[in-house]
């Protein structure tokens, strides 16, 4: 807040009073301390990180060039991946719907559901996609299956989060137009609630594939199928060449990923 304070019959505005000043400047000093106490606990080794540029180097020249007759042989787990990412964005979408419309003050039936809507929401986003894998793994066994209800769980609580931000966020005046013409609930959420949530919908739809598909490239570290297996047996066994490959695939297929997230944003924007 803005204050005025007297000198030589003059006022000086100034932003924050003295005791704004000192919570700020304890708030400044308790960041910092905590920050050299973190770093402290790290207990680094520095003795790694001065020899990190030549260890890069090494590593760098034992994957350059990439192994392009190898690239033949990740095209199958290539498209496994794209495939975990899809089935795995479109099972949450089926999920987070239910979710979503109990996670809204304004479309939950009650005080228990929107409770339990938002719990499933916590619990989805609290866990990694890597611990969900491991997970589904161990019950399931490796492989695609699994990887998709990983990528399918992990993406529920992103979801409704936001798909239910969006429902609170709806003009009212048009749901009570549509019950004043008689209709049901279902058709109320179907003309009243729908049409005002499907762009953002859209958009959160395509920005979490967008994000999937990245999460199911490290999901085979765990035995959950796509390209990330292949990815952890070539590490394994040192073919550095074949692992340059690995990633430059990777990066081709995030960046078209991301460049055709975009494109779909904006054409619901």
């Amino acid at each position: 807040m803005m204050q005025a304070a007297a000198t030589d019959d003059k006022y000086v505005w100034e932003r924050y009073d003295s005791r704004q000043r000192l919570v700020r400047y304890i708030a400044v000093l308790a960041t910092a301390v905590a920050v050299v106490i973190s770093w402290t606990l790290l207990d680094i080794n520095y003795s790694y990180v001065a020899t990190a540029p030549r260890e890069m180097n090494d590593l760098f020249s034992r994957m350059y060039p990439p192994n392009l007759a190898y690239t033949g042989e990740i095209v199958a787990p290539l498209i496994e991946t794209i495939h975990i990412s899809i089935l795995g964005t479109a099972l949450a979408v089926v999920l987070s719907l239910p979710v979503a419309w109990m996670g809204a003050n304004n479309t939950t039936p009650n005080k228990a559901t929107y409770s339990l809507g938002k719990f499933i929401i916590t619990v989805s986003r609290s866990v990694n996609v890597i611990i969900w894998a491991l997970i589904f793994v161990i019950v399931f066994g490796p492989g695609a299956l699994s990887g998709v209800l990983a990528v399918g769980v992990r993406s529920i609580g992103f979801m409704s989060k936001l798909l239910a931000e969006s429902i609170e966020e709806i003009d009212h005046g048009q749901v009570e137009a549509v019950v004043a013409t008689g209709a049901s609930s279902l058709k109320t959420v179907i003309y009243g609630v729908i049409p005002q949530v499907k762009p953002a919908f859209v958009g959160i739809t395509t920005y979490r594939w967008d994000i999937n598909v990245r999460a199911s490239t490290i999901i085979g570290f765990v035995g959950a199928g796509g390209i990330g297996m292949e990815l952890t047996t070539s590490i394994n066994y040192f073919r550095w060449a074949n692992v340059l490959t690995i990633l430059l695939t990777i990066l081709g297929v995030v960046i078209f990923s991301e460049v055709f997230s975009a494109y779909m944003r904006r054409k619901v924007s």
